[in-house]
């Protein structure tokens, strides 16, 4: 118990970062090629139509993938894209 109930105890959240876009794609990505699905088209498919029924559970993927707004996926492919 604690010896000083007179205290105050301070709580103090550290900062998380929250996962980037690039990072939540990347594990996504090895979830779906490691259950054997075509990972481009679950991934297109999740874009397109907004049902995550096409990313697996596998590792959290469709947890991680669910935190992300699909415009944002779309900004960082594009970025991806148009930089090589």
């Amino acid at each position: 118990m604690m010896e000083n109930m007179n205290e105050t105890m301070q709580f103090h959240l550290e900062n998380l970062e929250k996962a980037s876009t690039r990072e939540v794609l990347t594990d996504v990505y090895t979830s779906l090629k490691e259950k054997g699905y075509n990972p481009i088209n679950q991934i297109v498919g999740y874009i397109m139509s907004g049902d995550p029924t096409y990313i697996t559970s596998h590792n959290g993927a469709r947890n991680k993938i669910r935190k992300l707004e699909r415009d944002e996926i779309l900004e960082e492919l594009v970025t991806c894209y148009l930089k090589q």
